[in-house]
């Protein structure tokens, strides 16, 4: 075999040769043959591909079992899912789910440690949950309603805005789960809100909370300063949860995006609340919640015809969730979207994890801090987002060379088990992957490519494939063949770093 160093050449520049066929350097609006050929268009595995963050066999089984209703209906109960594995991780990670007081009880102030274990915890659900649509869904908005983790002032609140809103209502309605994000000292804090007083009105969250949250660039200038006047009032209090200070609010009618109040008491908090119900009930924000699930699940450009859709069944259903998700994964454009989401790189690296059978460390979380630095130095660690707008979901915002080489990296520590060394690994990873070994080294790329991607590679892939070490593509292949142990963790690497493989 050639050196890890050349191998890793070849890998960034074989696919690279490649990349005319990938969704990063396609046009977006439609699926080119060739970006579609590159994956196989089973309505179950294309479900599964978009709606968890990688399709196992036995996910894939039980999908076929119970058939896309029967499954779409078993995970947006996530409640009646037992989840060990996933629960025996999350309890290494106390603070990921802790009250503000837990928080401040267990670490100094302005400890970085419960947003660390924030993101772990992310990255565990991710890998090893069993509600994987709950997950997914669950990162959207958390992305939507985004709180930087870290980020000044939310040490002891960002974990429990992640339980009390984010997962509380991510299958709810999207009005309660904004009003819910409006009341909580982490997001008051994050965007000012928490500073601002009838004297001074802080802008910042009513802008925010038009532009991003709901109806986009519906707003002028006009409807900030109302809104703003309206929201104040809505603060955090000594003891560091949400309390409502009449003292503090601006009185005096509004007039914004439709919506009239005399606004005329001090005690203004269920002026604002109607204000936050008439935005999450807005069309705007109807077509803007529709558009983003659709960028998240279906494509990099939505299909108008489906963001339509998508938006009547929300205002259809009160702001409901799980309709607007049903309709999605059921739907034409769905369907037909094959090939149009690229991975990002922790859906890359999580995919990675669930596809090689890597179960977590028996104990600690070593594995986990390894797996967080990575996205870290990736630019994708969860919720380690700077602007409040979340991360971009779009194949061109994490296409580059310097990317693409690092998830060839990543791919090739965690099929030899060389970083981190302390996930569990199958006892054969190879036999766990293709338990009967074809006959020639041609025979297992495929046979990799499909357990892997769902089908094998193109032809012009699997010679890239094989040309990276020259004596694989003549060699027989048996059992007592001395080099196959050694070739496998570097032709499974390089499946993984196929365009096929990039594609979600």
């Amino acid at each position: 075999m050639t050196s890890r160093r050349t191998l890793l050449a070849a890998a960034a520049a074989a696919p690279a040769a490649l990349l005319v066929e990938t969704p990063a350097q396609a046009a977006p609006t439609t699926a080119t043959t060739a970006t579609t050929a590159l994956l196989d268009r089973d309505p179950v595995a294309h479900l599964l591909r978009r709606a968890t963050f990688g399709a196992t066999p036995a996910d894939l089984a039980q999908a076929r079992k119970l058939g896309v209703t029967g499954w779409l209906d078993r995970q947006l109960d996530p409640a009646a899912i037992a989840d060990p594995v996933c629960d025996t991780v999350l309890r290494r990670l106390p603070l990921a789910g802790a009250t503000p007081a837990a928080v401040r009880a267990a670490v100094k102030t302005h400890s970085y440690e419960a947003f660390g274990q924030l993101g772990r915890a992310a990255i565990a659900r991710a890998a090893w949950s069993n509600r994987q649509l709950f997950e997914s869904v669950v990162m959207f908005w958390a992305n939507h309603l985004h709180i930087a983790a870290p980020s000044s002032g939310v040490w002891d609140t960002r974990a429990d805005y992640d339980v009390r809103v984010i997962r509380k209502h991510a299958l709810g309605t999207y009005a309660d789960l904004l009003k819910a994000s409006a009341r909580h000292p982490a997001m008051l804090t994050y965007l000012d809100q928490r500073s601002s007083t009838k004297a001074h009105p802080n802008e910042n969250y009513a802008r925010e909370l038009m532009e991003l949250h709901t109806v986009g660039l519906e707003y002028s200038e006009a409807d900030v300063k109302a809104a703003s006047r309206l929201l104040t009032g809505m603060t955090v209090g000594a003891s560091g949860g949400y309390v409502y200070d009449a003292a503090e609010h601006a009185t005096g009618a509004v007039d914004i995006l439709g919506f009239r109040h005399a606004n005329a008491k001090a005690d203004g908090e269920s002026a604002a609340l109607a204000f936050i119900d008439h935005l999450a009930r807005h069309r705007a924000t109807a077509t803007r919640i529709a558009e983003k699930l659709c960028l998240r699940f279906v494509a990099d450009q939505a299909p108008a015809s489906l963001v339509t859709k998508l938006a009547d069944v929300y205002l259809k259903n009160d702001t409901a969730i799980v309709p607007v998700l049903r309709a999605l994964f059921t739907s034409a454009e769905f369907a037909a979207a094959t090939g149009q989401k690229t991975r990002t790189p922790f859906e890359d690296m999580i995919a990675t994890i669930r596809l090689l059978g890597l179960q977590p460390e028996s104990g600690g979380t070593a594995a986990l801090d390894a797996l967080y630095n990575e996205m870290v130095d990736a630019g994708n660690a969860p919720f380690r987002w700077s602007p409040p707008n979340g991360f971009p979901d779009v194949a061109a915002a994490w296409a580059s060379p310097s990317g693409f080489v690092q998830r060839c990296n990543l791919h090739l520590n965690l099929a030899t088990g060389w970083y981190p060394k302390q996930l569990t690994r199958p006892a054969d990873l190879l036999r766990s992957l293709v338990p009967v070994l074809p006959a020639t080294y041609g025979a297992l790329v495929d046979a990799l490519a499909t357990r892997l991607i769902g089908t094998r590679l193109p032809a012009a892939h699997t010679a890239a494939v094989l040309s990276v070490a020259s004596k694989l593509p003549n060699t027989p292949l048996n059992s007592k063949d001395k080099s196959l142990a050694g070739a496998a963790p570097y032709l499974i690497a390089l499946v993984l770093d196929s365009p096929s493989f990039q594609l979600r």
